[in-house]
């Protein structure tokens, strides 16, 4: 078999797929993405530049849909240029929401095309308006109507859609949902695990951390308010304040993923501290930066407690991983967190924007440890159970890719765990 899979930052959600895919004896996987340095065994990476055309003169409504003809042209150029060759793929997998996939079929009308269906914008009900410390840089719901044009275009320009959460599917218009999947890119929990033995030294700590200290974690690829730093940060000062014993473990960088960026010159992390101020024994607080994921997930493996939090947004794949590590995840009540977490089953519930309620979680689960076993064992249990790479996603997105070479109408959502 020829797979294609498209996605502007290599591999992406389809790390686990195109590496399995690859690895099968008589299969051809091709890759087109932008510059990057990652690579993989086995896969045939092609890259096509960015968009690099600076200000557009055009309606700022249809700006983004401009850029998104940009990269479908940009990719289509690619698929043309690997027919030329005689490439056919049986399937092609890509991610809609940057246009990539928006002329592959104009190229290869006769091969399906599976597509990635991550986020419809709502004016309300979702990210924008949800956290009134913050403004979005997209609260202007016309501008959010335009945006969606790039999802509607893709989701006629493929045969079939798939979604990682049902939350994230029904965001799309009821017409749309019975053609998209419910299937998560999985979680290796053979690999993301818990170890008993772990430790970690963080650097400029003079003693490695282990099961038996006080640590607590909180993990996102950027520290910004969509994903709750400034909450996480405000419940920090009366936690070092009464547990003299705590060390807190903060891994992600100072960028931008998603919404507004903090003031010019400054960082989300900047500003937080300089709120805190002399409140906050930044001695025991220690940044980590990005890191490797051997080091991700010893972070991980050593934590007392597990902070994730999130605006209604698309879900982390740390949190699962999380799970994966028997954490006991203090998360958010938010969608699409309480999809997956049960309070005091699998986790443990917490009010976004009370820094109190955070705090009071955390002490819960450090002043009673060994009830948290359960908790622990729960939530293990359900990365496993629902969302293993190997023995539950893999077979799912087997059985989807078949369908579509096939030219069977899949289940839809019917593969959702």
């Amino acid at each position: 078999m020829i797979y294609l899979f498209i996605h502007q930052n290599f591999p992406g959600q389809y790390r686990h797929l195109a590496r399995k895919l690859a690895d099968e004896p008589g299969n051809t996987v091709y890759f087109i993405t932008q510059p990057n340095d990652n690579e993989m065994v086995g896969v045939r990476k092609i890259s096509y530049p960015k968009d690099a055309r600076g200000a557009l003169n055009c309606h700022p409504y249809a700006v983004d849909i401009d850029r998104a003809i940009y990269l479908g042209a940009r990719v289509a150029d690619v698929c043309r240029g690997l027919r030329d060759q005689g490439v056919r793929p049986d399937l092609v997998v890509g991610h809609s929401g940057w246009g990539e996939t928006l002329f592959v079929k104009d190229v290869f009308p006769d091969v399906p095309l599976l597509a990635n269906f991550e986020f419809y914008y709502h004016g309300r009900g979702a990210d924008v308006g949800f956290d009134p410390e913050f403004t979005s840089i997209f609260n202007n719901p016309s501008r959010l109507r335009a945006r969606n044009a790039t999802n509607l275009l893709a989701f006629e320009a493929a045969d079939w859609g798939h979604a990682a959460t049902r939350w994230q599917q029904s965001l799309y218009p009821p017409e749309m949902r019975p053609r998209i999947s419910v299937i998560h890119e999985g979680v290796d929990t053979d690999v993301a695990r818990p170890d008993a033995n772990v430790s970690f030294q963080p650097p400029g700590l003079d003693h490695a951390l282990t099961r038996n200290d006080e640590v607590v974690t909180y993990v996102a690829r950027n520290l910004e308010p969509y994903r709750g730093f400034h909450t996480f940060m405000r419940a920090l000062p009366p936690l070092l304040r009464r547990r003299r014993r705590l060390r807190v473990l903060i891994v992600g960088a100072d960028g931008v993923s998603y919404g507004a960026p903090p003031a010019p010159g400054s960082t989300f992390r900047q500003q937080m501290l300089e709120e805190l101020g002399r409140s906050t024994d930044l001695a025991r607080v220690h940044f980590l930066g990005l890191v490797d994921y051997g080091t991700y997930l010893r972070v991980l493996q050593v934590s007392s407690v597990h902070v994730y939090l999130t605006y209604p947004f698309v879900l982390s794949w740390s949190f699962l991983e999380a799970m994966a590590c028997g954490c006991v995840v203090v998360g958010s009540a938010t969608a699409p967190v309480l999809e997956v977490l049960r309070d005091g089953v699998n986790g443990l519930a917490v009010d976004f924007f009370s820094p109190q309620a955070v705090a009071a979680r955390i002490e819960e689960v450090l002043n009673h440890r060994n009830r948290m076993q359960a908790l622990r064992d729960a939530a293990r249990a359900t990365a496993v159970g629902q969302y293993d790479l190997r023995r539950v996603q893999l077979p799912r997105w087997q059985a989807l890719f078949a369908d579509l070479i096939a030219g069977r109408r899949p289940r839809g959502d019917g593969l959702a765990p």
